[in-house]
């Protein structure tokens, strides 16, 4: 099953077709894209059912972020060893955790909101969490799961490493430094949602590509990790970390700059196009 947020309403997917679920399901479910986490086994069950309804032609321009106001937004750093080699740190023993804040959520062809010369790129496979997870063995993992999406962990360098302490959690959080999208993949419909290839270009140069199955920690270990310490919440989502290829760490540095394209690409799932502008707030 795939699911999208199309001008704010929730919307089942097929190819290029989409079908608006609260009409479909004649009131069953709401239309806001958040709310069907909270009855994801349900509406689980009705969408493979092949509800009947009018399908329409879809338009990839039209679409949001499918989890759009989630509780709880956690990320991981370091967790492609590539990426741990080239930003010279040690690969870690246990996943480094900090959050994006829920306000920089933004959609798959969203503008990214510059009004600093050191933004960079971050693509990521993002876990959307479908029940509520608290201590959960990493063997039940995929069961809390609703599905996967494509995001980008835009970074603020100067602030995410800003003297004495670092500050993670504000040089990810800007407005529009979270888009995710274009729809919402269940795990049932990849071959293997635990190997995915993943690539990220900027104004049509590539910049970063891998597999998933590369994370140190991958989906499963991570809800685990996080559940021991406290509940994951239907709708919320896990940014899974990023592979080598990220501006701050070529040589010279590249950062984004308002004009540049960002392509977010991860096999199964979709493609996300965000372009960089001026943030004249």
């Amino acid at each position: 099953m795939r699911i999208a947020n199309c001008d704010g309403r929730l919307v089942l997917v097929d190819g290029n077709r989409l079908l608006d679920v609260q009409t479909a399901g004649g009131g069953r479910f709401g239309a806001d894209p958040q709310s069907v986490y909270e009855s994801w086994d349900d509406f689980r069950d009705w969408a493979a059912g092949r509800p009947a309804g009018e399908w329409m032609l879809l338009d990839p321009a039209r679409l949001g972020p499918p989890a759009p106001r989630p509780r709880q937004v956690f990320a991981v750093a370091l967790n492609y060893r590539d990426h741990a080699e080239e930003a010279g740190l040690e690969v870690p023993a246990h996943p480094s955790i900090f959050t994006k804040f829920p306000s920089c959520i933004a959609g798959p062809n969203d503008g990214i909101r510059l009004s600093t010369d050191r933004a960079d790129w971050e693509v990521e496979l993002v876990a959307v969490i479908g029940a509520r997870a608290h201590r959960v063995a990493e063997g039940q993992a995929w069961e809390h799961i609703a599905g996967l999406t494509v995001g980008q962990d835009i970074s603020e360098r100067r602030v995410q490493f800003r003297p004495p302490n670092p500050q993670f959690s504000l040089g990810k959080s800007f407005p529009t430094f979270g888009p995710i999208g274009p729809v919402l993949v269940t795990p049932d419909e990849l071959p293997d949602p635990d190997d995915l290839e993943i690539r990220c270009s900027v104004n049509g140069e590539e910049m970063q590509r891998s597999l998933t199955g590369n994370l140190i920690f991958p989906v499963p270990k991570l809800v685990a990790e996080l559940s021991a310490i406290l509940p994951l919440l239907p709708g919320d989502l896990i940014f899974t970390g990023t592979p080598s290829g990220v501006g701050s760490s070529r040589d010279p540095r590249v950062y984004l700059k308002p004009g540049d394209v960002i392509v977010s690409e991860i096999a199964g799932i979709g493609r996300m196009s965000n372009r960089c502008v001026a943030d004249e707030a």
